[in-house]
């Protein structure tokens, strides 16, 4: 029988099984999936970014309502400790011209199975296709061997959020730990696109990336990127303001950040003789073909003059909301911090701790993600122990 138990093989999971380990406890991880890391492996296939370099007052801002809840764990392993593990874990890393940092061999399987040596190394279990059934006399499993309870002296919870089931994170817990009383947020989606229902003009620019613009929210403005795709909008820029959108902000393109309005329109006064105002777009303000095709999408018919730029700097992308929870890349919602002790153990189940997607706080991509979810689990696994 372990000490103690990490039920979610994820980062978050792992991270907390290493404090534990570190402490001397005989730790089991158990898995529903047949392999640990699923989701942080498939995150890593575009290029691992493990945190941000930048000062940590604005690291910590990105976490929203949360931050000062996680002020605490984002402290004791912040984006340096981030960084400082993987060095020891011999993957070398690098920060872009963005502040993200990456490994150098931008991938996550070899992080991931350098890690599992040292915990193995350390003494730390594994058990996968354990599905976590409920309490009853123990926590319960269902596994390939039948019905299995495991009566460990303390517990951590790393069980995901409610995206991507297929990788493991379905929120199916959340009705276990409802029912023992423990205060839970409505999942949301986080970091997702948007659906859009295109005209049929726009197939020819699905696919397309979107570079060069700023994305306006709540009178914001912050450059991005983004990406048409067949379903609607989706990237990094549009990740980024995820959350204002959602809970019903408009957003607004400005197709020319660089440019002042006055200068637009100046251009635009010119006589454009027999050319027609696409053409008249495309050699007097360099418009690419995607940024001309935005306009016609959601300014048609194209307005002239002084108008004209003010749609180009203020263009209302018009979707028709969030795509489906499944297919975002994090949630928001799950445990409360009202129902956790700063150790950030259940007020409802004394020994019984939480950490990782499974807590109610989101941050955009860009390296948030995966540092709160190695924050919270290291900082549980000491409470733990």
């Amino acid at each position: 029988m372990p000490d103690a138990l990490v039920i979610g093989g994820g980062p978050a999971g792992l991270m907390a099984a290493e404090e534990l380990a570190r402490a001397g406890r005989r730790v089991l991880v158990v898995d529903a999936k047949p392999t640990v890391g699923r989701k942080f492996l498939m995150a890593g296939k575009s290029g691992l970014n493990l945190t941000k370099d930048e000062p940590f007052e604005t690291f910590l801002s990105r976490y929203g309502e949360a931050a000062e809840l996680l002020r605490g764990p984002l402290e004791a392993f912040g984006p340096e400790a981030v960084q400082d593990w993987a060095r020891e874990l011999g993957q070398e890393v690098f920060t872009g011209s963005s502040g993200q940092v990456f490994p150098k061999v931008m991938k996550a399987s070899p992080l991931l199975r350098a890690w599992l040596v040292r915990l193995r190394g350390q003494g730390v279990d594994f058990r996968t296709r354990w599905r976590w059934t409920g309490w009853g006399d123990g926590f319960e499993f269902a596994t390939p061997d039948g019905m299995q309870v495991l009566r460990p002296k303390t517990c951590v919870l790393a069980l995901g959020g409610a995206s991507w089931a297929r990788l493991g994170s379905n929120g199916a817990w959340a009705e276990m730990l409802a029912a023992k009383g423990v205060e839970l947020a409505p999942f949301r989606p986080a970091n997702m696109g948007f659906a859009v229902d295109w005209s049929p003009y726009m197939a020819r620019h699905f696919g397309q990336p979107v570079k060069g613009v700023a994305l306006i929210v709540n009178g914001k403005s912050r450059r991005g990127e983004f990406v048409i795709s067949q379903r609607g909008v989706e990237g990094s820029g549009i990740y980024a303001v995820s959350k204002a959108m959602r809970e019903g902000a408009e957003l607004m393109l400005d197709l020319l950040p660089d440019w002042p309005v006055e200068r637009i329109a100046e251009r635009l006064s010119k006589p454009r003789g027999k050319a027609t105002v696409t053409n008249q777009l495309r050699k007097v303000l360099k418009l690419d073909a995607v940024k001309l095709a935005l306009l016609q999408e959601f300014a048609r018919p194209l307005p002239t003059g002084k108008e004209l730029a003010r749609v180009i700097k203020s263009l209302p992308l018009k979707h028709s909301g969030p795509r489906p929870m499944d297919e975002a890349i994090s949630t928001a919602g799950g445990v409360r911090f009202s129902a956790l002790t700063e150790g950030l153990e259940l007020k409802a189940a004394p020994g019984v701790f939480c950490a990782g997607e499974m807590l109610d706080w989101e941050a955009p991509t860009g390296g948030y993600l995966l540092t709160g979810c190695l924050a919270t689990g290291h900082w549980a696994g000491r409470a733990a122990v």
